[in-house]
């Protein structure tokens, strides 16, 4: 697999970071938010899945997916070492795999649990169990779970959720936000 690094390279604070399901490891949004964090001390790891690196537009299927981020863990020193996450689909492909790795921390910026408009197809089941430290960041304008929906949601006491106000999917006016609030985090994890 291919990386792309921001940050200190000698950094005891190590995040793999993964693309959402539209745009790949170099989109503006990936970057800026690696950049952010990058300058606050964190070595950010970003990778593309796949169907990004071979040019396809529709997501490999799960399996796939899920083996991405493993290798991607192991690659970099094991689940003891990181912390993982992503941005929509990567983190919650992330999130399927930090319990089995045993990852230090899990971070999704923007988390799908459920497709636009279709707010019954819900993404959450694994979520209630989940027994990694996780930040969700999320929009209050979010399509895919606005507060009002995540508020009724099973979710596990791992899991935190902080929302940005106004904020959409890929947070809009309140990404600066989001970065602090994942390298706050990161260092207390």
């Amino acid at each position: 697999m291919r990386y792309l690094y921001d940050g200190p390279e000698h950094s005891p604070h190590l995040f793999l970071f993964a693309h959402g399901a539209g745009a790949p490891m170099t989109h503006p949004f990936m970057a800026r938010v690696a950049k952010g964090m990058g300058e606050r001390g964190i070595r950010v790891v970003r990778f593309n899945f796949p169907y990004m690196e071979a040019e396809k537009k529709v997501p490999d299927r799960q399996p796939v997916l899920l083996d991405a981020w493993r290798r991607a863990i192991e690659e970099h020193g094991g689940g003891k070492r990181v912390v993982i996450g992503g941005k929509s689909m990567g983190g919650r492909m992330a999130s399927m795999v930090a319990d089995e790795m045993h990852v230090r921390g899990l971070i999704c910026f923007g988390y799908p649990f459920h497709p636009p408009a279709k707010p019954d197809q819900l993404r959450v089941a694994h979520l209630e169990q989940l027994r990694t430290p996780t930040r969700i960041v999320q929009g209050t304008r979010d399509t895919f779970g606005t507060p009002a929906e995540v508020a009724t949601y099973a979710l596990s006491p791992a899991i935190e959720v902080t929302w940005i106000e106004g904020g959409d999917h890929s947070l809009k006016g309140g990404l600066d936000r989001a970065v602090d609030c994942a390298v706050l985090f990161i260092l207390g994890h």
